[in-house]
């Protein structure tokens, strides 16, 4: 498979107007750890494997675990997650999938057990930042770095 679109040749005011906000997102205050599950899990649940290589390799290389990034994809039954984590991936799904069900006051109550007003919203603008790329990278047919050895 060969990439199909350059979306930043294409428009690249507008990309970068897109990297500009990735950039805010990426120094918003959240954790690092947090970014990287939840970008993680989009990618996951969206099918975007040039994301999902990249998003995983970044977590390595920041120290995250094999073994929790094996098992992002099934966080639910696993314990190696902490509750603010479990709440951030709990929003991260729901927000990906917001089409499949509405978010309910119950949602947004669960999750201010573990983030403030301000981190909620970080949360979601990162969240929403991630579906973004995962749908720039799929349009795109984008490659990650092993397919591109091949």
């Amino acid at each position: 498979m060969t990439q199909r679109l350059d979306h930043f040749k294409a428009d690249p005011k507008l990309l970068n107007s897109v990297l500009d906000l990735n950039n805010a997102v990426q120094s918003c205050g959240l954790e690092a750890s947090i970014l990287h599950l939840v970008k993680l899990r989009a990618s996951q649940i969206n099918g975007c494997s040039y994301c999902v290589e990249m998003h995983s390799r970044e977590a390595r290389n920041d120290g995250e675990t094999e073994q929790r990034l094996y098992l992002v994809s099934a966080w639910k039954e696993s314990s190696l997650f902490s509750s603010r984590e479990r709440a951030a991936l709990e929003w991260t799904e729901r927000l990906t999938r917001v089409a499949e069900g509405e978010i309910t006051e119950q949602h947004v109550n669960d999750l201010r057990r573990e983030f403030s007003e301000a981190e909620i919203t970080r949360l979601t603008v990162a969240i929403s930042m991630i579906n973004t790329w995962n749908r720039l990278a799929i349009s795109a047919a984008m490659q990650h770095p092993v397919a591109q050895a091949a």
